[in-house]
């Protein structure tokens, strides 16, 4: 074996005693619920979208589709055009501006004259609050 071989599996173990990588038993998945179940009008859509033609059995009724889609965006169809770039090549990644200028709560609070344990004790009372108004709503 290679040195950067060995190196690379050296790096993809835990040190003793790190359970970080145990996280789920030997052979089950971390996802438990597995790939999501297809709804009824997706099912629907596969299945009548791979059926054939009727007036071209060889051919389905996606590849038509398709073809429909390619003659309209070489019409000049923007719209046509776009969605097969999106389902080709993916959408494309869109910028986001973030402001990422934190204040720390203890700041602000000390700008209004609260202290530190004012806020705490506010902060209990509303998750209380929170905790009984979900509590009665499971009780309606």
């Amino acid at each position: 074996m290679r040195k950067t071989g060995a190196k690379q599996a050296q790096k993809n173990k835990f040190p003793p005693g790190n359970n970080l990588g145990k996280k789920f038993p030997k052979g089950e998945s971390g996802n438990r619920n597995g790939r999501p179940k297809l709804t009824k009008l997706t099912e629907a859509l596969r299945e009548q979208l791979a059926e054939e033609m009727p007036n071209a059995p060889e051919r389905t009724i996606a590849e038509a589709i398709s073809r429909a889609l390619i003659r309209e965006a070489l019409k000049g169809n923007v719209q046509a055009a776009r969605e097969i770039a999106d389902r080709t090549e993916g959408k494309p990644t869109q910028k986001l501006d973030l402001d990422l200028q934190i204040n720390d709560w203890r700041t602000e609070a000390e700008k209004y004259g609260v202290t530190e344990a004012d806020v705490i004790r506010e902060a209990k009372l509303l998750i209380a609050e929170s905790a009984l108004d979900s509590s009665s709503a499971e009780c309606d």
